[in-house]
């Protein structure tokens, strides 16, 4: 389930059990449902989909001390190696060698396909002639909610933005 701020941001993924809480003590209300209902013995509730927090809730968006995964590398950069657009058989790639001093950050890496990886190999951009499509960067927040759900329900891209 798609868990929304108070002001409609996407704050999170949590599951059906932790939605219908949140719904039964009154602090997150429904905005989409599924077809089918969760039945008890003496009442149903509509399976939600996305919910709404009734009180806004602070959430630190500190990307930089987000975890950098390589699902996260590879939504970020949207599934496609930044070299040759390959979509298949993907890595991840220091555009700066950290044998070169290159860091482990979220603006030196960048999904990359095998192939070009191994061509790339220990060298700079300039010494491989090698430069991604686009500059690494952090990532918006809502990265880490495309990366909880390995697909993205038609009923949660309302509220997502397009680019994350």
């Amino acid at each position: 389930m798609l868990v929304l701020n108070a002001t409609y941001e996407p704050i999170n993924v949590c599951t059906v059990r932790r939605a219908i809480v949140l719904m039964l003590k009154a602090k997150a209300e429904v905005l989409e449902e599924a077809e089918w209902s969760l039945h008890a013995e003496r009442f149903a509730l509509a399976r939600p989909f996305v919910i709404r927090l009734t009180n806004y809730v602070r959430v630190p968006r500190d990307a930089h001390r987000r975890k950098i995964t390589r699902r996260a590398v590879f939504a970020r950069d949207d599934w496609t190696c930044q070299y040759c657009g390959s979509r298949g058989n993907l890595t991840v790639d220091h555009v700066i060698p950290r044998s070169k001093g290159g860091a482990s950050s979220w603006d030196n890496i960048v999904a990359s396909c095998a192939p070009c990886n191994r061509r790339k190999a220990d060298r700079t951009p300039v010494q491989s002639g090698m430069h991604p499509a686009r500059a690494p960067h952090q990532p918006h927040a809502e990265i880490f909610i495309r990366v909880s759900s390995p697909t993205i329900p038609p009923a949660w891209r309302a509220y997502l933005p397009v680019a994350a």
